[in-house]
């Protein structure tokens, strides 16, 4: 029997049965369109997280007071971590490669001007925050390059909470009261938005050295390098560590590199992704179990067909393709409708809920389909040997 001979009975197999062929294909389709559906959600979310922690930039350093793991004996350590100072930030920035150094200070306090009130975040940060961070100012101006120990009494307030406290009036050299005390507006940066659920814009920027004593802190919550393009993480973070361990006597503060948190937050992502899949992974493995049962009840049905191809000369082998070759167009067409509608769907998605992303990578596509070709192999295999295996005279008198 010729190849295209196989193609042309296995082809006329699946459109006598139209129905029968359909509703097999329609379990592959479904299993497959919840899978590029699922990854990509998850793909979408993965994308959004990642852009989202990236808006400030990528390289960035983050060091906080207090060492993320400790060793010896439980209850050995005694209490003896150096708080993070506005002298260390001002060291840190002097550091090759270092571009600038933002101390953080994060806490919240009531907002008040002229009998409006509202709670808000309260940023204590350095001059350098918006290199740093990658924000803008609107109007005005952000905070000066002050002494820390004589910072003046300004603030630079985020988009919302201008809107909210001033409406339409200019804002700039305004007082108001934070916590008590009182600022004077010199700047209004552009809208932000919202990071990994914190608005952005419904903040306020002073001193550093001022949101320690409104606080009460001893302690800078952080301090955020940025370091030179082209330069390795790995050694700017070694050379602030070796500083402040010779400023503090120990390493009693953690550094973690940006590209550590984007490793971090990328496996978990990826976890995410691969679960989603597997969730629609479900519907695949019922939609093989349709072409087993289907193919099962094909053999049975054309016994007599099968022995007469192989009285004819037929080879098991040839038999044994002739039925894999059905299994395979069938969840071959299932794969291409259900791509079909999960690509579709994930676009339709994308169009009526823009704040849900999604995105449907080509290798997820490639890998679908075939996927769905393994699964119409593998389901096809037992009925095909089963075919294969019959008697030619038995087969002959099944008429």
């Amino acid at each position: 029997m010729l190849i295209a001979d196989m193609t042309r009975l296995a082809l006329q197999a699946v459109t006598q049965q139209r129905l029968r062929s359909f509703l097999t294909a329609l379990g592959i389709a479904v299993g497959i369109a919840a899978v590029v559906l699922l990854t990509s959600l998850g793909e979408g979310v993965h994308r959004f997280v990642l852009s989202e922690f990236t808006q400030f930039g990528t390289n960035l350093i983050g060091i906080t007071p207090g060492r993320a793991s400790t060793m010896g004996l439980a209850g050995a350590v005694i209490s003896n971590v150096r708080p993070l100072s506005l002298a260390d930030a001002q060291s840190l920035a002097r550091l090759s490669r270092v571009v600038a150094s933002v101390p953080v200070v994060q806490g919240n306090a009531a907002v008040e001007f002229a009998g409006r009130t509202r709670r808000t975040y309260i940023f204590g940060v350095g001059a350098q925050a918006p290199t740093v961070w990658r924000m803008r100012v609107a109007q005005g101006r952000f905070l000066p390059d002050d002494d820390p120990r004589a910072a003046r009494a300004f603030v630079v307030l985020g988009s919302k909470v201008r809107h909210e406290l001033f409406g339409g009036a200019n804002p700039l050299g305004r007082r108001l009261r934070i916590g008590g005390e009182r600022y004077r507006v010199v700047g209004v940066m552009e809208s932000k938005g919202q990071l990994l659920g914190f608005d952005l814009d419904d903040a306020v920027y002073i001193p550093a050295a001022r949101a320690l004593g409104l606080f009460n802190r001893e302690s800078l919550m952080e301090i955020d390098l940025l370091y030179a393009a082209g330069s390795r993480s790995e050694d700017i973070a070694r050379r602030a560590r070796e500083l402040l361990v010779a400023r503090h006597g120990s390493e009693d503060f953690t550094v973690v590199t940006q590209d550590q948190m984007l490793d971090v937050l990328g496996s978990v992502l990826n976890i995410l992704t691969i679960a989603v899949g597997a969730l629609g992974g479900i519907s695949l493995l019922v939609g093989g179990v349709g072409i087993l049962t289907i193919m099962t009840i094909a053999v049975h049905e054309r016994t007599a067909e099968i022995g007469l191809l192989r009285a004819i000369g037929a080879g098991r082998r040839q038999i044994l393709g002739l039925f894999i070759g059905e299994a395979v167009v069938l969840a071959g067409i299932g794969g291409l409708a259900g791509l079909a509608l999960g690509a579709g769907g994930a676009w339709l998605l994308g169009r009526l809920v823009p704040a849900l992303p999604t995105h449907t990578p080509v290798a997820y596509v490639v890998t679908a389909e075939l996927l769905a070709a393994v699964i119409g192999l593998l389901a096809g295999v037992l009925p095909a040997r089963h075919a294969a295996g019959l008697d030619p005279i038995e087969a002959l008198r099944a008429e």
